[in-house]
């Protein structure tokens, strides 16, 4: 028996998040049963984020166990064949079997793209949230300053959160703006339910001055969801990468492509 580490990229679109739900074709739902066609046993993959329905990424990374021969560098390549289009592994190696993708020590960054213009450009109707208010950036740069470092971010997440914590370390908040396309990107230690949709959410509303950067820090200290802005919608969110702890948690063999 081996662990098998991939990389997958994916459109969220069309699916009903990462994890496997009772109704909707989802992610993990969709690699599972693509595994299992191509290994012959009955197989599931356990992934670092379960990312909602509509959110995408250019590398959340899963693990699975197997006996098959086939290499594991090559694995990529065979099940790429019989995965949609929308669905893209990007990697794939042999990692120790004591791996686990969401208990090694990682930093998972994050992006929520925001095209703020007079009318919605069609082709980026699926990975931006499309805003046509004004957008004072430099206010929402100073408002995320608030939230960089550790802090409870029981504000910042939904109120139907299972997590045993909802303290936090953000190492990284940006905000940046290239013609009509504002970049809101934020790396973690992890991030809670929702979380970094409603720190979009409530960015945007610095931005347009519904409030002042400041009061990023009486949300914090409120500890309360209903003190923060709206969750911002999932489309605009796409999950970029994890980086793991080196030397504990990559491959056994080769370059981990992260």
């Amino acid at each position: 028996m081996k662990r098998i580490k991939i990389i997958v990229a994916y459109d969220g679109t069309n699916y009903h998040g990462w994890q496997v739900q009772p109704n909707g074709v989802t992610i993990e739902g969709v690699l599972n049963q693509a595994l299992t066609e191509l290994t012959g046993e009955v197989t599931a993959v356990t992934g670092a984020s379960r990312t909602d329905a509509g959110v995408h990424s250019l590398g959340n990374v899963a693990v699975f166990d197997t006996n098959t021969r086939i290499p594991p560098d090559k694995i990529c390549y065979a099940l790429n064949q019989r995965l949609p289009e929308d669905i893209v592994v990007q990697h794939s190696c042999e990692v120790p079997l004591d791996f686990h993708p969401r208990r090694c020590e990682s930093r998972k960054t994050y992006e929520y793209k925001i095209l703020n213009r007079t009318f919605p450009m069609p082709l980026k109707r699926f990975d931006t949230y499309f805003f046509y208010r004004k957008i004072d950036v430099s206010k929402m740069r100073e408002a995320a300053q608030y939230l960089i470092g550790e802090h409870d971010f029981k504000s910042f997440c939904s109120v139907h959160t299972q997590a045993e914590t909802t303290v936090r370390t953000i190492y990284e908040l940006t905000v940046e703006k290239q013609e009509d396309l504002i970049t809101i990107r934020v790396t973690g230690s992890g991030f809670l339910y929702h979380m970094v949709r409603i720190i979009a959410g409530t960015l945007l509303q610095a931005g347009t001055g519904e409030r002042g950067p400041r009061e990023m820090e009486e949300i914090l200290n409120a500890a309360d969801r209903a003190a923060a802005g709206p969750t911002a919608p999932a489309c605009g969110l796409t999950m970029t990468g994890i980086a793991y702890e080196e030397g504990i948690c990559g491959c056994m063999t080769g370059d981990a492509g992260e």
